[in-house]
């Protein structure tokens, strides 16, 4: 059983920075393929990248890509989402999820952190 949890949220104006961690325990984290997703204010929770066990395969949804990016520090057991020139509407919750195989845009994850709240005032 894998847990997940996040931090680095917090409340920040448009066009600042934000990184968020997520350090996983009970289970061997190169085996797991890493994802972030995010949920708006009264939204679904949409998907927002994604990395191989490796590193060596990440994907970025179209509305964060050039600005976010996932990277992945297996002895620290960490993932992690950089997230620069925010936006009002990247505004919401951040999770982090961990699934066996890797799927570039899959949307099914067997293990969910708590979240983290990311708040960008305009």
């Amino acid at each position: 059983q894998v847990q997940l949890v996040e931090s680095g949220g917090g409340l920040v104006q448009a066009g600042d920075s934000l990184r968020l961690s997520c350090v996983a325990s009970g289970g061997t984290i190169s085996n797991y393929a890493l994802a972030w997703f995010h949920q708006g204010p009264g939204k679904e929770r949409e998907l927002v990248a994604t990395i191989s066990q490796t590193g060596a395969y990440t994907y970025a949804a179209d509305s964060v890509k050039g600005r976010f990016t996932i990277s992945r520090n297996n002895a620290k057991n960490t993932v992690f989402l950089q997230m620069n020139r925010l936006q009002s509407e990247d505004t919401g919750i951040y999770y982090c999820a961990a699934r066996i195989a890797y799927n570039t845009n899959a949307l099914q994850y067997n293990y969910w952190g708590q979240g983290t709240q990311v708040t960008v005032s305009s």
